[in-house]
């Protein structure tokens, strides 16, 4: 068994807060194809990085996504990572996968 991690961010790099929409899209397309998901809201969680261009640090706010699967499908997943780095406009978006035990 695997848990899928998505780290989705909440705004565009101008600061503006992504429509609802793009979430409730991601939201129904994963409880579709997987039966489930969770989803951390509340509390956006806070990514930090070094700018290598400019030497600053840069900063997204994000939500966190996570669904259990069997089988990791991993074509169809980074497909679908390539798919959000399009609808939210990013150079990268975290998709990771990690082995897991349901207890």
């Amino acid at each position: 068994m695997h848990l899928i991690q998505l780290l989705i961010p909440i705004y565009d790099n101008e600061g503006r807060p992504f429509q609802r929409d793009k979430f409730d899209g991601i939201r129904a397309q994963l409880i579709e194809r997987f039966g489930g998901l969770t989803a951390f809201v509340q509390s956006p969680a806070l990514g930090l990085w070094k700018d290598t261009e400019n030497g600053t640090t840069a900063r997204d706010d994000m939500i966190l996504i996570e669904v259990m699967v069997e089988t990791l499908e991993r074509e169809w997943w980074s497909a679908y990572r390539t798919e959000l780095e399009r609808i939210f406009r990013q150079d990268e978006v975290v998709v990771r996968a990690i082995a897991c035990e349901r207890i």
